[in-house]
């Protein structure tokens, strides 16, 4: 990978591991359809939990889960991250997806991940409870679960039992709880309040809500 292009695909933790020294980095994916505080809360508080060298955005090109509607156009979501994460020098976002061709898979972001970084470095990729559940129906989720921990916010009402716990381990997964302050915001709502013509102040960082309300985004959209 030239120096550009690991530059996009990593982002200020291009060099993480460079020295020999253990690092833990936090994968955040999503489509982020905008991005909102609820993905925000979620990175910061792995961050901490898990002591975190830093979390990683990383926006999908074709999400493999949604070829059922239409996406906003990658640029735009990239740019609303980076716009999200200004400020914040434990974020930073990729660009690894989006510039990938074809539908978008964990299994082969984690791959080029760990390929791109030497052993020392641990990536914890950090997924919602709900959505652990699913891991072992996920593509190719045997190579999947040896290539990152997984870590996996609670909060209530979305847990995973010691049952499921156990299930997930017995496919080979790692696992790692953190628990979150639960905000009830979601990208589907936003894209629903933008549509009506309604504010987003205050459940997406300022930078975002202007972009999105100046470019008049989502106010097309059937919902």
């Amino acid at each position: 990978m030239n120096t550009s292009a690991r530059g996009a695909a990593l982002g200020r933790f291009a060099a993480l591991g460079q020295t020999g020294a253990p690092a833990r980095l936090g994968i955040m994916g999503g489509t982020f359809d905008p991005i909102h505080f609820g993905h925000l809360a979620c990175a910061q508080e792995a961050l901490e939990a898990l002591d975190l060298d830093g979390v990683l955005f990383m926006p999908a090109g074709i999400p493999s889960f949604k070829r059922d509607r239409a996406v906003s156009p990658a640029a735009d979501r990239v740019r609303w991250c980076r716009k999200a994460v200004a400020g914040n020098e434990a974020f930073d976002v990729s660009t690894l997806e989006v510039d990938r061709p074809g539908v978008t898979y964990a299994v082969d972001t984690l791959a080029h991940l760990r390929d791109a970084y030497p052993s020392c470095v641990e990536l914890f990729f950090i997924v919602g409870a709900d959505a652990a559940l699913t891991l072992p129906r996920w593509y190719e989720s045997e190579r999947l679960a040896s290539l990152a921990r997984f870590a996996v916010a609670t909060r209530p009402g979305y847990t995973v039992s010691a049952e499921d716990r156990r299930s997930l381990e017995e496919h080979g997964f790692l696992l790692d709880f953190f628990e979150v302050t639960p905000l009830d915001i979601s990208s589907s709502d936003l894209r629903g309040r933008l549509a009506s013509g309604r504010s987003v102040r205050y459940l997406t960082p300022d930078a975002v809500a202007e972009c999105l309300a100046d470019e008049h985004w989502y106010r097309k959209e059937v919902v």
